[in-house]
């Protein structure tokens, strides 16, 4: 056979089995032939000149040392073809994936930036934005911390984004939930613009004196800022629960923790323009542009075009149903946009009905009623772990959309919270414990946050209670009040 750069590692491997220990010897990158499913997937696909690339080796030398291999081992003389790479990007999906994994285990290891920039190019020429997604995915799954994922989101964003940068975002309708995402970002930039016009008139490490006259503008430039929340709260309540459904939690749960670091700068930023923290202010608020700025991109170029291929008009008319009880980040919907008139159906309430209590009987509509009036919010989780329901209030603490009924309550709490969502869990589920109470303050405000487990006659666990309730006025109760006094 003619060896050159297009030679797949596959059929050297079948004609030659002894070049995967001599290649394996000549750069440990691939130790990764080792592996089975590598074998199976980038084996059978990368050509000699991508596995130069992989190990960080000049294809003229990797094609000399292949064939004094092959005479050494054989005594036959193999011909070197061309050294040119004229071979197609790699299509099977799950060597790119592969590919993708080993680019990103790298930068772990602190692989020189243009190095891997260097392998991605001459390996896949292009990416879909699912693929970025799936690799999260994947990486998450094999052990790596969401915490690491995370860290490294900006990085491999970094590597893919002259790819990335290449394709569109996504066109949909006025009214469809992308559309209004993205129009958020737009406003979101006009915001960030002038800050970062604030920002280059102080220079890095200004005056006190210039900063003060600076300082009720970049007040206002952050106030405004701080609404991205809903945009956040909208993605983590209405998008994120349907991704879910189609197998996708691995890159929400990186997103959702940016989120939070945006909303910690952003309270940073706050908390550093009104004390005059200079120059640490400057440092966060910059952190803060830059971070909106590189989440308007992941959204835009990974998030929306993946989420528009994977979901159906259906289930983005579940998303765009709940969006109202969140509200917008500065803008409105440009239109009413839903899906046909029988899926709107669907989700119509059902007629009201009668429903037997242990001590009475009430409709449906009754009930409903009696919930969203009571001074607590309520959800209930079932013994699944599953959002069955929560109270709709008309001012309720934290934020709640149809999109979470059905999803796993893990999920519908910051990663950081993950794990005592999973002992209360747990612990109720054993049986060792049936409350957990605590108390938080936000906003100027004392509340209570409660968890009960919801058991049936026999003791049987059936699910959690989670019952929040604003105490601040009744923590300043004293003495008596026995008379009505609304005169």
């Amino acid at each position: 056979m003619e060896l050159n750069a297009n030679t797949k590692i596959d059929d050297l491997l079948k004609e030659y089995p002894f070049l995967m220990e001599f290649l394996i010897a000549r750069s440990p990158k691939f130790k990764l032939l080792e592996s089975a499913v590598m074998r199976k997937t980038v084996g059978k696909v990368a050509t000699v000149a991508q596995a130069a690339s992989i190990g960080n080796i000049e294809l003229t030398a990797l094609l000399a040392d292949i064939a004094a291999e092959i005479r050494k081992r054989t005594g036959t003389d193999v011909a070197i073809g061309p050294a040119t790479a004229g071979g197609a990007p790699i299509m099977d999906a799950d060597a790119r994936q592969e590919l993708l994994k080993d680019i990103i285990r790298d930068l772990h290891k602190g692989v020189e930036m243009t190095v891997l920039k260097h392998r991605f190019h001459e390996l896949i020429k292009d990416i879909d934005p699912s693929e970025i997604a799936k690799m999260e995915q994947r990486l998450m799954a094999e052990g790596m911390p969401e915490s690491e994922v995370k860290r490294l989101c900006d990085v491999h964003v970094e590597v893919f984004k002259e790819s990335l940068s290449a394709q569109d975002a996504p066109v949909v309708p006025p009214g469809h939930p992308l559309h209004t995402y993205m129009l958020e970002n737009r406003a979101a930039e006009g915001i960030l613009h002038g800050l970062d016009h604030v920002l280059a008139r102080l220079g890095e490490d200004p005056e006190k004196a210039a900063f003060e006259k600076e300082r009720e503008v970049l007040a206002k430039l952050v106030e405004q800022l701080s609404t991205i929340d809903l945009h956040y709260l909208r993605k983590e309540n209405q998008l994120f629960p349907v991704l879910e459904v189609h197998g996708i939690t691995g890159p929400s749960q990186v997103m959702w923790a940016l989120h939070d670091d945006i909303r910690v700068a952003v309270k940073s930023a706050k908390a550093g323009v009104r004390d005059a923290l200079v120059p640490d202010v400057v440092s966060t608020l910059q952190y803060l542009s830059k971070s909106m700025r590189d989440m308007i991109y992941k959204e835009e170029h990974i998030l929306f075009p993946m989420a528009k291929d994977l979901l159906t008009d259906k289930e983005w008319g579940k998303v765009r149903q709940g969006e109202e009880e969140i509200g917008y980040a500065w803008i409105r919907p440009e239109a009413d946009w839903t899906t046909s008139a029988e899926e709107a159906k669907e989700r119509a309430v059902g007629k009201a009905s009668e429903v037997r209590l242990d001590t009475g009987m009430m409709t449906v509509e009754q009930v409903n009623m009696m919930l969203k009036h009571m001074p607590v919010d309520i959800s209930f989780v079932d013994e699944k772990d599953e959002v069955r329901y929560y109270s709709a209030t008309k001012d309720r603490i934290f934020p709640r959309s149809p999109g979470v009924i059905g999803r796993k309550v893990q999920n519908c709490h910051p990663p950081k919270s993950f794990g005592v969502v999973q002992k209360i869990l747990d612990e109720f589920r054993a049986g060792r414990r049936d409350k957990a109470d605590f108390w938080i303050q936000m906003k100027g405000r004392f509340l209570l946050i409660q968890y009960f487990a919801v058991r049936d006659e026999k003791g049987a666990y059936q699910g959690t209670l989670e019952v929040s309730q604003d105490v601040t006025d009744i923590r300043k109760l004293e003495g008596q009040k026995r008379l009505l006094d609304w005169d």
